[in-house]
């Protein structure tokens, strides 16, 4: 009786630690851009207050009327107009007994968007100069599908990369493969990172002004953009 040969399995795969064979490289690769910033943020909050609810909320009306009109003024240049919280609070006296309203408080606030830096000087004192209405701002940013972030993740690849590839020369070695390349931090917990908020002036118009506020220089500031990657491969046997 012929007793049939084995059948040769899968060839073995090097551990994720490494081997004597295939010796394993971690290593974590970094890049840092400096560009310039794509849009900017500005914050206007109208304001009014009166000691009757219904001109309070008159007054917050047209006020805010005349900030969204002057917005829409500038084309394409806003991209976009976000109202973040309307507000009107009853200011309470500390006088005699019971609760006795003594006046009403009323706030709007918005942010606006702007591609178009040539006009976000003259927009943020135009803005300022309107009665009971305060701009902050501005807030320089990049959107989030600049090609930056692509740039920056691609340049730390490469970085982590050609560490690993100097790590491998100076044992005599050459690279191999590519076992696994992951964020920073992908492995323990979901990515995430705060906004960077760079560049902010303040201003603020309490009453009307009898000639128009001069435009204000207002310099872009350059973004960083980071990214950070850790990479682990395998290489030849070193020569020791």
């Amino acid at each position: 009786m012929t007793t049939p040969e084995p059948t040769p399995g899968p060839t073995p795969q090097p551990l994720p630690y490494g081997t004597p064979e295939h010796p394993r490289i971690a290593v974590r690769g970094e890049a840092h851009l400096e560009v310039d910033p794509e849009i900017a943020h500005l914050g206007i909050t109208v304001t009014a207050r009166s000691t009757d609810r219904n001109t309070t909320l008159t007054d917050l009306t047209r006020r805010n009327n005349q900030v969204l009109d002057l917005l829409k003024t500038t084309g394409d240049a806003v991209e976009r107009i976000e109202t973040g919280t309307f507000t009107l609070t009853p200011q309470l006296s500390t006088k005699g007994r019971g609760e006795r309203t003594r006046s009403y408080h009323g706030t709007v606030h918005h942010t606006a968007t702007l591609s178009d830096f040539t006009i976000l000087g003259e927009l943020a004192t135009r803005l300022a100069d309107l009665e009971l209405t305060r701009v902050d701002g501005p807030w320089w940013a990049l959107r989030p599908d600049s090609p930056a972030h692509r740039e920056a993740r691609r340049q730390a690849v490469q970085d982590a990369v050609q560490r690993a590839r100097e790590y491998a020369d100076a044992l005599g070695a050459r690279l191999v493969a590519l076992l696994e390349l992951a964020d920073e931090g992908a492995e323990n917990a979901p990515y995430g990172g705060a906004p960077m908020v760079a560049g902010m002036a303040r201003a603020s118009g309490f009453g009307g002004a009898p000639e128009p506020a001069p435009a204000l220089d207002l310099e872009p500031q350059r973004q960083t953009v980071y990214a950070q990657v850790n990479a682990r491969l395998t290489m030849t046997p070193p020569a020791l």
